[in-house]
């Protein structure tokens, strides 16, 4: 079945001073927060996608190891766990990234979603200085463990 769209004339508006009839709510309305909830929407789907292709190769990669299972020394064990701390810290440090950039250009100057924006950014900082500290966090754990 065909439907056919119909499209409501539009109502023919006179000029109005720049404060009358602003509503008090954030710039946008209700409009706003639909807006906000497809980028959060957009930015999930792409760091699915990003994950899944970063991790692609690995997984094919995993399927045609042989079976024969290895036990690695502690050093081994904590410089693989090492690599996986520092590539999901700084992962999740650019998602939050990311989000915190997409909420300050939703903002529209609100300062309550502007507060939100940066409390994501600075949440981002922190992320990748713990990515950058993994290492050396390891390195005292190896440390203690005695490896």
């Amino acid at each position: 079945m065909l439907r056919t769209l119909r499209v409501r004339p539009r109502i023919p508006t006179t000029p109005r001073p720049a404060d009358a009839g602003r509503p008090s709510t954030p710039a946008g309305g209700p409009h706003r927060r639909r807006w906000h909830v497809a980028a959060i929407r957009a930015c999930t789907v792409a760091a699915v996608v990003a994950v899944q292709v970063a991790f692609a190769p690995a997984v094919a990669a995993a399927a045609v190891v042989d079976p024969v299972l290895a036990v690695n020394s502690l050093p081994e064990v904590i410089a693989n766990l090492r690599a996986w701390v520092m590539g999901i810290l700084a992962a999740i440090a650019t998602l939050y990234a990311v989000l915190g950039g997409v909420f300050r250009l939703l903002a529209g100057g609100d300062p309550a979603q502007v507060e939100r924006a940066n409390m994501y950014l600075r949440n981002a900082l922190i992320g990748y200085a713990l990515a950058v500290l993994a290492p050396v966090l390891l390195q005292i754990v190896q440390g203690i463990v005695g490896g």
